[in-house]
């Protein structure tokens, strides 16, 4: 069977207040050529299909009519989870509809499929959580978790009425879920999971919300379940799961949405599984649309240039300008009119940059904590949190023990 894993489309992004739609649209064409071109028998959408809880009807509208292509009118069967940024209810709301084109829409973590033909495939056998698809020849079974909030985890655990589990941590509550499910894995089945989670040591970027707080909603790679391939969403950096095996896999977003993620190339994976062997996954990269740019310039003279010798490009900008006093309205006008999609604006003044240098330099007067921040300001132009900086303290406390306990040698 040939499955292509896809998630985070966050339809209706915008950046800075301009509209992503038309690079989505874009991706879209894309992919329905991707998966005409590669002979896709499955499509998994792992999550984030939109950026908002109440998307705007334009993205709305782009899903479907994407979908009812992508599907080829129910002959390709597609299984879309809502990650955390999907409404859950409002994402199962045109159900009976899409099960006739082939769409399969679940939002909650107990969702259950009805049975049946559904265009070219079948629904053999559902229940809270799983579902056995018959496509052709090949049976595969999918456990599906959509995000599954606190609240949601909470009220399965309810329903179990197992005390014991109530008290587990976060990822251990994901792991028992992920092994009741897995009782319906067979021998003479594909074997897949497709979930929408923050796996303990994924890549994030600055676009992302955060889901885990403080690592409360991190899960550990030995709690997930043991498919032959798990397709996941939430991260927008492609990227494979530590400690899973080679079969657990993110996706990652379409498009460049923040500029943290301008470093890296844009992928959805193709996987063929065959019964009982380890997937083969292959990235298919996808086109930059409209790249995202930051641009440093050493005065207003080399910034105006700039924009000037690149006025045609279809790029977003981040403009970051060296400068000796603050700039004038009438010089942001003037670059903002030779190009329209310059998303920021940065003044560097020379004076401020060479006292924040200066401050660095006199590392011997700083504690470890100190230049701690200070290197994460550096690197990410933001304070770190509260949470990483404890988690900073007590990885050199625990260092610092270890050197006490083994001694060093000169």
């Amino acid at each position: 069977m040939r499955i292509l894993h896809t998630s985070d489309w966050h339809l209706g992004k915008s950046l800075e207040g301009y509209s992503r739609l038309p690079e989505q649209e874009k991706f879209l064409e894309e992919l329905e050529a991707i998966v005409d071109r590669e002979n896709i028998d499955l499509i998994l959408v792992a999550g984030d299909i939109y950026d908002h809880y109440n998307p705007p009807a334009v993205a709305e509208q782009l899903f479907y009519k994407s979908m009812k292509r992508l599907s080829k009118d129910g002959q390709r069967p597609i299984v879309v989870i809502a990650g955390n940024h999907d409404n859950p209810d409002r994402l199962m709301a045109a159900s009976p509809l899409a099960y006739e084109q082939g769409i399969i829409l679940l939002g909650y973590p107990r969702s259950v499929v009805p049975t049946g033909k559904y265009g070219g495939f079948q629904v053999v056998q559902s229940g809270p959580g799983y579902l056995e698809l018959a496509i052709g020849k090949e049976r595969a079974v999918i456990i599906t978790l959509p995000y599954p909030s606190e609240k949601r985890i909470n009220e399965i655990i309810s329903i179990q009425e197992d005390e014991a589990e109530a008290q587990q941590s976060y990822s251990q509550r994901i792991g028992e879920i992920f092994k009741e499910l897995s009782k319906y894995y067979r021998e003479d089945t594909i074997n897949l999971a497709l979930s929408h989670l923050y796996m303990i040591g994924g890549e994030e970027s600055d676009s992302e919300r955060q889901i885990q707080l403080g690592g409360t909603m991190a899960v550990g790679a030995e709690q997930l379940p043991n498919a032959q391939y798990i397709a996941l969403g939430h991260l927008h950096r492609p990227q494979k799961v530590i400690g899973s095996f080679n079969k657990a896999y993110y996706s990652g977003s379409p498009l460049q949405y923040s500029k943290s993620e301008i470093n890296y190339g844009k992928c959805v994976y193709r996987v063929d599984v065959n019964t009982g062997e380890p997937p083969d996954v292959k990235p298919i990269y996808l086109k930059n649309y409209k790249p995202i740019e930051i641009w440093k310039c050493e005065g207003i003279e080399e910034a105006l240039k700039m924009c000037q010798d690149h006025a045609k490009e279809d790029i977003w900008v981040y403009l970051e300008i060296k400068t000796d006093r603050v700039l004038t309205r009438d010089e942001i006008k003037a670059l903002r009119d030779i190009r329209k999609d310059i998303v920021e604006i940065r003044p560097l003044l020379i004076e401020e940059e060479a006292l924040e240098e200066n401050r660095i330099d006199n590392i011997s007067q700083l504690n470890m904590v100190d230049l701690f921040k200070k290197f994460y300001l550096k690197e990410r132009e933001v304070q770190p949190s509260q949470e990483l900086i404890e988690m900073f303290i007590k990885i050199i406390g625990e260092g610092e023990k270890e050197i006490e306990t083994t001694g060093t040698e000169d």
